[in-house]
């Protein structure tokens, strides 16, 4: 898809997004079809994912800005509100979508999931048991996955 069949909107966010980078946070449209990113999203400080960098990929469907981007994790990663297959659970994703919101908004707030996990509404029951029946366990194990599948060799 080139650039001439997008939306105008999703050619300005692509573009915003490039020229004013989110601080932690990298998203660049393939080459090949401009409504597929490539993200990382660094750990936040003071979270057991600091230091971790996560990829992530986003997909802008057809009907965008009138349905939300389809985001997923393609870093494994102990986290309540993420599957195993890198689904995200959260609100904006889903029914709290409104198509004010852009691509850097939805980024900065799976960057806050990071930060503040809610095991209250899971998307992985069993990391969520954990989380609220042992924190200190589950840090731990966030910690862990985060070394092993989100630093580079040379960072661990």
């Amino acid at each position: 898809m080139s650039a001439s069949q997008l939306p105008r909107r999703i050619i300005k966010e692509t573009q915003r997004l490039v020229s004013e980078p989110v601080a932690g946070i990298s998203a660049t449209p393939y080459q090949d079809n401009l409504r597929y990113f490539s993200v990382a999203i660094e750990g936040p400080p003071d979270s057991p994912y600091e230091k971790g960098v996560f990829q992530l990929e986003l997909f802008l469907p057809a009907d965008y800005p009138m349905a939300p981007p389809k985001v997923r994790f393609l870093t494994k990663i102990y986290h309540p509100n993420v599957d195993k297959l890198g689904r995200i659970c959260l609100d904006i994703l889903k029914d709290k979508w409104s198509p004010a919101l852009q691509i850097r908004t939805v980024l900065l707030s799976i960057q806050a999931l990071l930060s503040a996990p809610n095991p209250d509404d899971p998307l992985d029951n069993t990391v969520a048991e954990v989380w609220k029946s042992n924190e200190q366990e589950a840090l731990k194990r966030a910690r862990e996955y985060t070394q092993s599948f989100a630093m580079k060799s040379s960072d661990k």
